[in-house]
């Protein structure tokens, strides 16, 4: 299977098969059947892509019911540090986060289930970023949490003071004064 479990229920990475020679290379970056084999059985709507220089930080963020979505996310251009925070208050893994370098060279990328807080700092000089949803925007429905709470204890790999952040993100509320995140009824 081309999935790796990451500890965190739900949270998977993708490990495509790169099939490469003389020409490039050639690979499968999503496939629905692939997928709902693994048992990812989601529908994805809309496609976001950005492209930021280094040290530039994005998130952590996430949509509360009903727009909450569920993300394939990728690099196509640099590396990134990619990090899911499990918000699911009934979850056993609440609270805990993941990370993971995805950049284009190891074409791998991060299936984020709905439940979880995302984001990612830049550490190449740039980087473009992918990322699929499930699920469309809503502004009313976004929540955020502060990137660098000491509660999550999160290791972006760049110094404090090289990150650059949206005033937005520098806002966001620390874990235990978030939006709570609890699935529609």
């Amino acid at each position: 299977m081309p999935f790796v479990e990451t500890g965190i229920p739900d949270l998977k990475v993708f490990e495509p098969k790169v099939w490469g020679d003389d020409r490039g290379y050639f690979f499968e970056s999503y496939n629905f059947n692939v997928f709902k084999a693994a048992g990812i059985d989601t529908t994805f709507v809309q496609d976001n892509q950005s492209r930021s220089s280094y040290g530039v930080l994005r998130g952590l963020h996430y949509q509360i019911p009903p727009f909450a979505q569920a993300k394939l996310v990728r690099v196509t251009s640099g590396e990134v540090l990619d990090v899911a925070v499990d918000i699911r208050p009934d979850s056993p893994t609440y609270g805990q986060s993941f990370s993971i370098r995805l950049s284009a060279e190891n074409k791998k990328q991060l299936f984020v289930p709905r439940g979880f807080a995302h984001g990612f700092v830049v550490l190449s000089e740039t980087a473009e970023f992918f990322y699929k949803c499930d699920n469309f925007y809503s502004k009313e429905s976004e929540g955020g949490l502060l990137f660098n709470d000491p509660q999550l204890k999160i290791d972006w790999q760049i110094e404090l003071e090289q990150l650059i952040l949206s005033e937005k993100d520098r806002l966001n509320p620390l874990f235990g004064k978030h939006r709570s995140f609890a699935p529609a009824s």
